[in-house]
């Protein structure tokens, strides 16, 4: 399978782990040792202010912290679009990327926008091939608006919308459907 790094990963109906029902995941890399992404739909009531104060300068003053996944929930994850696509350290897609390490003061000024997620979304070596297989999970193209989706609670509806007609059904369906 070719690499998925810069593709959305759309939860498919039959996907009902909660830590990623209805979820959006943007694919940072993906290869044959695995793949690792954040979900970009599930802000949380924490600010970036309240939980990493040293990164909040670089969102909105009151922006949320992101549950990027279940791996790691302690760790920030900084995602970022700069002026210039060779600052990320882990570029996924134009200039959208992941900053690893400590950032230099030049690097900080070229951020257009950013968002920080708790932890990130990881597959082992097929994992996420085998979800894939079953029909767990639906492949868009990111766009870069999608990453910084506002607001970011439609993003499943609105990405979903964009596969075409065919996919209707799916995006109009309710979250619990024992509910309609």
């Amino acid at each position: 399978m070719d690499s998925l790094r810069g593709q959305l990963l759309i939860a498919g109906p039959g996907l009902v782990d909660p830590n990623f029902r209805r979820t959006v995941v943007l694919v940072a890399a993906h290869d044959d040792d695995g793949a690792v992404g954040v979900v970009l739909n599930r802000p949380t009531e924490t600010t970036v202010a309240e939980a990493v104060p040293p990164l909040s300068s670089l969102v909105g003053p009151d922006d949320p912290l992101y549950l990027g996944g279940p791996v790691q929930p302690g760790s920030p994850v900084l995602l970022a679009e700069f002026a210039d696509p060779d600052r990320p350290d882990v570029p996924v897609m134009g200039a959208i990327g992941f900053v690893t390490d400590e950032m230099a003061e030049d690097a900080v000024s070229t951020i257009r926008r950013a968002r920080v997620f708790a932890g990130h979304a990881g597959w082992g070596p097929g994992q996420l091939e085998g979800e894939l297989a079953d029909d767990g999970w639906i492949i868009e193209p990111a766009l870069p608006d999608d990453v910084f989706a506002d607001p970011v609670v439609d993003l499943w509806r609105t990405v979903v919308g964009r596969k075409g007609p065919a996919f209707r059904l799916l995006q109009t369906m309710p979250y619990d459907p024992s509910l309609n």
